[in-house]
């Protein structure tokens, strides 16, 4: 499920990019990233800008495995970088992808981390992977981080997909510590138009961890305005911030939270 077409999604990794690369123009890259501690805001944009280009070479070359990602994974060699020189590097790099996903279209199957991968989950995921790391660093900066509901919303969606993936269960076993009875969470966006239907339940009281949008009872419940639930579930945020309410079993949320949090 997905809220968004597959041409938003591409249009999107530009559009963030474009808004990330226009704050940083006269930024002090130098500044620590709180949210990725050991990182600079200059190798935030190098890591982003990176992993841009490693997705462009996957979905044109049909790449079947992953290709060598140290080159964003290693940032040691990024720290005074000049932002004359590094916006223009970023924006081109999504512009590129773009087009090259855009060209390729939704169905091209390439490799991908999770079963089934195509061209649309690369265009899904680095959308979101722009938009979280534009977050990273507009707080950084302490610039306002705001996005529109609709980009907030795919964006929650695909986390709680990626994160209630079975295969998830092998790759951190402490998901398995999480199953068992009663054990539900309740995410509840309190500034969405009704139409929008923004709340979230996952269901951990099986053998697999489930979720679906639905207004629910559940263990342990978090209100909050949808950017805040968004930053809270990336951990970019903590989740008992301004604004946010937290209502039953607290330890619960935290280990949920621990456990399935990526990117």
């Amino acid at each position: 499920m997905t809220n968004l077409s597959y041409g938003r999604h591409c249009a999107e990794i530009v559009a963030q990019t474009g808004l990330l690369a226009s704050r940083v123009e006269d930024a002090d890259l130098t500044l620590p990233v709180p949210s990725c501690p050991g990182w600079n805001v200059g190798q935030l944009l190098r890591h982003l800008g990176g992993a841009q280009r490693w997705a462009e070479e996957i979905a044109r070359t049909r790449a079947t495995q992953p290709p060598p990602d140290d080159h964003f994974r290693d940032l040691s060699a990024y720290t005074d970088e000049d932002p004359a020189l590094l916006g223009p590097w970023l924006t081109e790099g999504a512009e590129r992808l773009a087009d090259t996903l855009s060209a390729a279209g939704p169905d091209a199957e390439v490799w991908s981390p999770v079963p089934g991968g195509t061209t649309a989950f690369l265009a899904r995921r680095f959308t979101h992977e722009t938009v979280i790391h534009r977050a990273d660093a507009f707080l950084a900066l302490g610039a306002e981080f705001t996005v529109a509901e609709e980009v907030a919303l795919d964006a929650l969606d695909e986390w709680m997909e990626l994160g209630s993936l079975p295969v998830m269960l092998d790759i951190r076993s402490g998901l398995r510590e999480l199953l068992g009875p009663g054990r539900t969470v309740h995410l509840h966006a309190t500034d969405t138009a009704p139409e929008a239907a923004a709340e979230w339940l996952v269901d951990l009281t099986g053998d697999t961890i489930t979720w679906r949008r639905a207004h629910e009872k559940a263990a342990v419940a978090v209100r909050g305005p949808l950017t805040d639930l968004l930053l809270a579930v990336y951990r970019r945020r903590p989740v008992r911030g301004e604004g946010a309410e937290v209502l039953g079993d607290e330890r619960l949320l935290d280990s949920w939270l621990e456990q399935v949090g990526f990117g």
